[in-house]
């Protein structure tokens, strides 16, 4: 990260991500706010075991430290046990005062990503769409606002119907030219 001091450059802009895209219409959420979370199973010792979870970008990569183990094979309804370990990260990297650490540390926990069916989907408020910059929005908390950006942008490189996420990359080609409405995303505001 060069000691927070971005330069855009994307390490990732030509890498492919393993993803899961999941369409449902919001009816069949009902019409109350819901909290959505993954995890990742690993089967290959012949028993599931939990590997690695989450809802929130990047928090189990900067905030859990020394449990990040325990945290990866917990669930939220247990997560209230790592508020102490994210406030101590929140007082080192964004110079958080120790009360105002542990406050923030209990907005991010339980990892769980809130979605109300009835309000349009924007993160870091409501749910997360496809071309929202998790990472600046992360960026900010973990700093206390002294970083506010990366300077690099979400992926445009999407489809316009499901499942929405841009085809594999060639090695030769940069993401953002395989895109089919890669040149209407770059019009769009705030992109």
């Amino acid at each position: 990260m060069n000691d927070l001091q971005f330069t855009g450059d994307d390490f990732f802009i030509e890498k492919d991500v393993c993803s899961i895209v999941l369409e449902m219409p919001n009816s069949a959420l009902g019409a109350k706010q819901v909290g959505l979370w993954a995890r990742t199973l690993d089967g290959a010792s012949g028993v599931w075991v939990q590997a690695d979870r989450g809802a929130l970008p990047q928090q189990a990569v900067f905030l859990v430290g020394s449990e990040r183990k325990a945290y990866l094979a917990g669930e939220p309804a247990n997560d209230a046990r790592f508020i102490a370990v994210f406030a101590h990260a929140l007082e080192h990297t964004g110079g958080y005062a120790p009360g105002e650490a542990r406050r923030v540390a209990g907005t991010l926990l339980p990892d769980m990503l809130s979605y109300d069916p009835t309000r349009p989907a924007s993160f870091p408020g409501n749910g997360r769409t496809l071309t929202d910059d998790a990472a600046d929005a992360f960026l900010a908390v973990l700093t206390n606002g002294r970083v506010t950006g990366d300077q690099v942008g979400p992926h445009i490189d999407l489809l316009a119907k499901f499942p929405y996420l841009g085809p594999p990359h060639n090695s030769y080609m940069p993401s953002h030219a395989t895109s089919p409405i890669a040149n209407e995303l770059r019009k769009a505001p705030g992109l």
